[in-house]
């Protein structure tokens, strides 16, 4: 795939990629004999891995970590894996906060469709801030 094709089939730029691989956040993409990348399986599944970390708020330090562990070989699978389970455990703490405020928006959401159906805005919790 070019990576053309590779930026819109993962709804990223192109200079995206390029930073990816150019702060070795993924590895090297295949290129062609005339030097034009060629998007592999391989370097797609890369780059998926990259997206999903990022996305989940994994720091680009941390991708480029995983990456040098990954090049060193099997000898680094517990590093590997102690960073992966530092990410979970972050991602645990932002998912609770996140339910947190999710708690809390739904429960100003009945009080305000409360509101409109009786025309009058009530609180059950005491000390509530609108």
């Amino acid at each position: 795939m070019t990576i053309k094709e590779v930026s819109e089939k993962y709804n990223i730029s192109q200079d995206t990629l390029r930073y990816y691989e150019r702060v070795k956040m993924i590895p090297e993409v295949t290129r062609t004999a005339g030097g034009i990348r060629d998007y592999q399986e391989e370097d797609l599944r890369w780059v998926e891995l990259a997206i999903c970390m990022r996305n989940s708020g994994l720091p680009v330090e941390a991708m480029i970590e995983y990456l040098a562990l990954f090049q060193k070989g099997d000898e680094t699978i517990p590093a590997r894996l102690e960073l992966l389970n530092s990410q979970m455990e972050v991602l645990a703490r932002q998912k609770e906060q996140i339910e947190e405020t999710m708690g809390r928006l739904s429960y100003k959401i009945e009080r305000y469709e409360e509101a409109i159906k009786t025309g009058k805005l009530t609180w059950t919790k005491k000390g509530e801030i609108l």
